[in-house]
């Protein structure tokens, strides 16, 4: 009997590696596709150029150009504490750090509740965060005394997805050179 387990035990491994090793390029691919069509849908636009993916602090970042102008960026960010576990998000940013658009990559939310973040905060949505500035308003549940209307019944996963937004705009975008350079542009202009 424990000769027989063993048999099946090794030649479904096998099998199972093999299935592996025949399906991970196109699986590879179809991410790859995913996610070039995901930073269009964010950055609004489908005649875009886009850098090779840097690795800045955890957060993988893409510089997105069209012809010769600088559109912003397009940066994935992962939140571990949604709800069902970590939620994964593509955000781009113009040079000022405007949210242009989003994109939830990967969650394990409630179907029905937090797994509406996809919808719940885009443009015409109850929270929308689509033309928001992080840097500029209280980019925080109004629950939690901010701007933005939380998906009802899922605080949990609305405060973890916009702190993996507002993430994304401290540690990258309001660090890049165009956002401190308007920042100073406006406050002189007020001077």
């Amino acid at each position: 009997m424990l000769s027989v387990l063993t048999v099946i035990a090794v030649v479904a491994g096998a099998v199972l590696a093999y299935v592996n090793s025949v399906t991970a390029p196109q699986i590879e691919k179809i991410n790859a596709e995913n996610l070039a069509a995901g930073i269009k849908a964010v950055m609004g636009s489908d005649d875009i150029q886009v850098s090779d993916p840097q690795d800045v602090d955890g957060f993988i970042v893409y510089d997105v150009t069209a012809g010769d102008n600088d559109l912003g960026q397009a940066i994935v960010t992962t939140d571990k504490n949604g709800f069902g576990g970590p939620l994964k998000v593509l955000v781009g940013f113009d040079k000022e750090g405007t949210i242009l658009g989003y994109t939830v990559l990967e969650h394990a939310e409630t179907p029905g509740l937090g797994a509406k973040a996809g919808d719940w905060f885009q443009k015409n949505g109850k929270g929308s965060i689509i033309g928001k500035n992080p840097g500029t308003c209280n980019f925080t549940v109004s629950k939690d005394g901010g701007e933005i209307d939380a998906i009802t019944a899922s605080t949990i996963t609305s405060r973890a997805f916009l702190r993996s937004v507002k993430s994304a705009y401290d540690n990258i975008v309001a660090k890049s050179d165009g956002v401190s350079s308007a920042t100073e542009h406006v406050e002189n202009e007020n001077d």
